[in-house]
């Protein structure tokens, strides 16, 4: 087994709670702007992609160093030592970005990277003219910040919050990885009940269930890697083992989805299906004025309307203040919303006891915690 430099990238706003999750995996961390640096071997590749909810990718760190001149790039891209990753018939696409750099121009960057990797390759296996391109596919980003130079594989393939269950979606939809920080924020455990007022096509409540059975959320889905001939198909094979063996699939779950529309709900109810949880997630059709709650203790988890769109900011207020007139008739329990309001602690009538500065994409949002009265 060879140890590799490897990052796990993140939204921003959610980097300690990827980093908590790759240290559960038994990795060491630093941790930067979207970035949690850990070392690990092939297997520690297979395992953070398979087990991370909340990362976006695991990239494998080729190289890293200052580079002001495109002979500087070249030279030091050739340096390295890219004949351990790729084989002689790898397909290596490679993206860019640079920011606050000297090497401003990204495609040009793209190109000389692209070309010193070509000429490495041709040396160390003893190739002349064009590679052939055909084999797996390792997708490389050359990125540039202040003039240091990171260079990287991505394991992943389809970003990790590609979980395989989505066969529909609504018009905004709440990726997968911000849907599993929000559950995890609020420290919910399968004994308790779990509620979504505002479910739309499902994602939280299938991602709490997928929590609350303990089921890996890349179960369903290959990775990139997965193709490399240097990650051995043992590896795989165990691992797949073991997230069968660590899946509690006898653990009851109390978790309902509520949504007014009834399309949402019926394709809600597919992507449960295809996640294997149609009979254990509850879905109500039901508008948020009717919202009624069973048991004590429990977790109230959504993602409301924000009234992004012209004359649609009433509608959103008019929610926050219904759900929070609601709520004071269960005091004990806690309240977790994702919105970009910004007067909706106003229009929910109460003080968050907690705000967390969360992206939905590119929607600056806050998500307000209210913490139950436990009985």
């Amino acid at each position: 087994m060879s140890e590799f430099k490897l990052v796990a990238t993140s939204a921003m706003g959610l980097e300690s709670i990827v980093a908590d999750e790759v240290k559960e995996l038994g990795f060491k961390t630093t941790t930067e702007n979207g970035k949690i640096y850990f070392h690990g071997d092939e297997s520690a590749i297979a395992k953070t992609n398979m087990w991370l909810r909340v990362a976006d990718r695991v990239r494998i760190v080729v190289g890293e160093f200052h580079a002001t001149t495109f002979d500087e790039l070249f030279e030091q891209t050739k340096a390295l030592d890219w004949e351990r990753y790729l084989p002689v018939d790898a397909a290596f696409p490679v993206a860019g970005k640079s920011v606050k750099s000297t090497l401003f121009s990204v495609p040009d960057c793209q190109a000389i990277v692209k070309k010193a990797i070509v000429e490495r390759l041709k040396i160390a296996y003893k190739r002349i003219g064009f590679l052939d391109e055909t084999g797996p596919l390792f997708k490389l980003e050359v990125s540039i910040l202040k003039d240091k130079v990171t260079l990287t594989i991505d394991s992943s393939g389809t970003g990790l919050h590609k979980r395989g269950y989505r066969v529909g979606q609504g018009d905004a939809p709440l990726k997968e990885t911000l849907a599993a920080a929000l559950i995890k924020l609020t420290r919910w455990n399968p004994n308790r009940p779990f509620v979504d007022p505002f479910c739309g096509s499902g994602t939280i409540p299938i991602e709490a269930a997928m929590i609350g059975q303990n089921i890996a959320p890349g179960y369903n889905r290959d990775f990139s890697c997965e193709k490399w001939p240097w990650i051995e198909q043992k590896i795989w094979h165990t691992l797949r083992d073991q997230v069968e063996d660590s899946a509690n699939y006898n653990q009851p779950l109390d978790i309902r989805g509520f949504d007014h529309d009834p399309k949402m709900i019926a394709i809600a109810k597919e992507n449960a299906a295809e996640a294997g949880f149609l009979d254990i997630i509850q879905w109500n059709e039901s508008d948020v004025r009717d919202l009624s709650l069973q048991g004590d203790n429990g977790v109230v988890v959504g993602n409301p309307p924000y009234g992004e769109r012209l004359g649609e900011v009433e509608d959103a207020e008019e929610v926050t203040k219904v759900l929070g007139q609601i709520m004071k008739k269960y005091p004990s329990w806690s309240v977790y919303m994702l919105s970009s309001l910004e007067n909706f602690e106003t229009m929910y009538g109460k003080r968050a006891t907690k705000k967390r500065k969360l992206f939905n994409g590119f929607i600056r949002t806050d998500l307000y915690q209210f913490w139950g009265q436990r009985q």
